[in-house]
This record gives C-alpha cells, structure tokens and sequence, in this order.
C-alpha cells in the first residue's frame, strides 16, 4: 500500500500552451506539477526546455521528468531554476557509478533526485540505486506521448518496489485517470502523474480531487 497522502502531479505535456499560464493556474489544487522534458533522441517527440519553464509562475514543487538521451547535459540548467525534483531515465545512464554522480550532482544542487524505469525495464536494473535517490518513477506507458493505454503489467514492479523500499515514493505516470488509479494505490504508489485526465476536462479541481480519492 501507499505511505498515506496521495499527491497528485499535472503533466503539462497535456496543457494548452497557447494558454500555459492559465492552464497552470487551472490546478492550483495540485501537489505537483510535472515538466516533461523531451528531446527527440530517446523519445521520439520534442516538448519544451529552460525558457518555457522559467516563464511558469507556480507555487507548486517543479517535477522535472527528464526523457532526454544526455541528462548529464541538462541538469545544471534545471537546478539553476531551483525545481523540486530531476528525474532521468535508467536506459539512458546504464551504470550505477554514473547514476550516482547524477544523483550527487542534483542533491549537491538542492534538489530531489529521481530515476525512471520504462515498462520493458525490471526493478533490478535500478536496485543499486534506489536507497539513494528520493523517488522511483515507474512508467506505464511507452514514454513521448499523452494518450496512451495504461499497461496494467507494470504494477507488480511498483508491489515489488513498496514491499523492498517502504519508505521510498513511488510515482507512476501514463494513462492514470480514475480507472487505473486505484490500481496504481493499491500496488503502491504515492504520487500520481496525470496529462489528459486532468487537462482534457473543464474542472481540473474536480478531477484532482477524483483522482486523490480514487
């Protein structure tokens, strides 16, 4: 089970962007607001970088989720935006010793390390380092586009991960709406990443507060 408080975390890949302001100010009743940032390489879609995200005015933790295929590249620029949380990805920084010097690097910058695994990717790839960083993301999706159908396989990494890390949050992010999760909660997981079932509907604060008590 969860460690209590569900936080529940936007995607803006999913927002208007012709009207990103407003769109963020639509959910205030977040916890926090995630950034994905994509670069072509690793995913096959292109999102945003540093200056779209220095133009957001938030009160709310920045969740960096960095889908890039050289976030050793990318991570001073975040850092110099004081977000809350940098993830990167596992199949791109292959060795512990490099994901400890990634993990250093970001904590050395005030901020909360992460680490993502893809569907495919079992909790063991990333076992050397998770008594180390602050949050696993487990992807239930294929990572670079909104939309996706939630694969309900990956939850029994997320059970595996809450039974071995009980005090480690576990976030999840990919076809999460009030249907898959509960699913989610009930594995485990503690911080919800949602793009279209937030963003696709008009009441962002009613699906939020769903969504926290799904």
């Amino acid at each position: 089970m969860s460690l209590g408080k569900i936080l529940i975390t936007p995607s803006i890949l999913s927002a208007d962007f012709g009207h990103l302001q407003q769109e963020v100010d639509s959910v205030a009743s977040a916890d926090w607001i995630q950034l994905d940032v994509m670069d072509g390489h690793f995913v096959p879609n292109i999102s945003f970088g540093v200056p779209v995200v220095r133009g957001i005015k938030t009160k709310l933790p920045l969740d960096v989720h960095l889908m890039v295929s050289n976030p050793a590249d990318r991570i001073d620029e975040f850092l110099a935006l004081k977000v809350h949380q940098i993830t990167f990805h596992a199949e791109v920084v292959t060795g512990d010793a490099e994901r400890r010097r990634l993990i250093a690097q970001i904590h050395k910058g005030g901020t909360k390390a992460g680490i993502a695994i893809n569907p495919e990717t079992p909790l063991a790839a990333v076992s050397g380092v998770l008594s180390e960083v602050d949050l696993l993301l487990v992807m239930s999706v294929h990572p670079g586009f909104g939309g996706q159908k939630f694969i309900d396989a990956v939850l029994e990494k997320v059970r595996e991960a809450r039974q071995r890390y009980p005090d480690l949050m576990i976030q999840m992010d990919g076809g999460v709406d009030t249907e898959t999760a509960p699913k989610c909660i009930a594995a485990g997981a503690d911080n919800l990443v949602a793009g279209n079932s937030v963003f696709g509907v008009k009441d962002r604060k009613k699906a939020i507060q769903d969504l926290r008590c799904a």
